[in-house]
């Protein structure tokens, strides 16, 4: 049985009850989420071919301290990195290191802050130069994947129905939603309730109420959705090896829709569109 409690009476941990945050709380989670957009903005004209990845977790790393924050993935679990960098057939939690990215690849960029003891939670797809039409068209689908999801976030609906949005118009598409990892609850913890499934049927799940603050973040392959994690216990690839994209918004539920505390300030959230007519 689902059980919401006040945030303001919960203790920092994960009780399984899903949170719901008050005003203060939400501009904690926008100030923290606008630090983790900006630094995502930052990235645009930083990903070119020939950059390395670790070059951009030190990036990540500097752009949090000068600005009073810490990445939440730095020593979580033993994860030694401040971001996660998935490029081409990795899915997620691909960890930087000193190979360079190459013209065509596409990677996404995870970045959380924690600022003021609240989390930042974002990812976007960045293109290395020109990309061939089929992983174009995988970012393109995903992003709008993205939006359809967030469409569904305001009170009355459900996470069913969030799910729902985006499994539908990804298969339309003929890709396939990743099913071996979700959104999540979000605020003063980095993972907390309720799990936030990227398929699923309209009505089901757990309903939406204002106050629930979580991450939508659909994982999309071009070819079939199995994954496998590598022997670094962390790096998620498509076990075709087919083109995987993500993208990742931190919400939260108000009384009429939803706010988007990631959202980016120079209208930057799908990179591949800026610049273009």
């Amino acid at each position: 049985m689902v059980t919401y409690i006040d945030a303001a009476t919960a203790p920092l941990k994960n009780t399984g009850q899903i949170r719901l945050y008050g005003p203060e709380d939400f501009a904690g989670m926008h100030k923290a989420g606008q630090l983790t957009a900006r630094c995502l903005d930052a990235l645009v004209e930083k990903i070119v071919p020939g950059v390395t990845t670790q070059e951009i977790d030190d990036f990540v790393y500097r752009f949090g301290v000068e600005n009073g924050a810490l990445p939440a993935t730095l020593n979580y679990r033993g994860y030694t990195k401040s971001t996660c960098t998935s490029i081409n057939h990795v899915v997620c939690h691909g960890i930087p290191n000193d190979k360079p990215l190459k013209e065509g690849d596409i990677v996404n960029i995870d970045v959380t802050y924690i600022l003021e003891g609240w989390h930042g939670d974002s990812s976007r797809m960045y293109a290395v130069g020109k990309l061939k039409r089929a992983a174009e068209r995988l970012v393109e689908v995903t992003y709008e994947s993205l939006l359809r999801g967030i469409e569904m976030a305001r009170p009355g609906k459900t996470t069913g129905d969030i799910g729902h949005a985006i499994q539908s118009f990804v298969e339309a598409e003929r890709c396939s939603v990743v099913r071996d990892f979700c959104g999540h609850g979000v605020g003063r913890l980095f993972h907390d309730m309720p799990n936030i499934l990227h398929y699923g049927r309209p009505g089901e799940g757990i309903e939406l109420k204002p106050g629930m603050i979580f991450t939508i973040e659909p994982m999309v392959n071009l070819g079939r959705p199995h994954v496998k994690v590598l022997g670094d216990g962390w790096t998620a690839v498509t076990r075709d090896r087919s083109l995987s994209a993500q993208f990742e918004h931190s919400v939260g539920i108000t009384a009429t829709g939803c706010e988007i505390f990631t959202l980016s300030p120079a209208g930057l959230d799908n990179p591949l569109t800026f610049g273009r007519a």
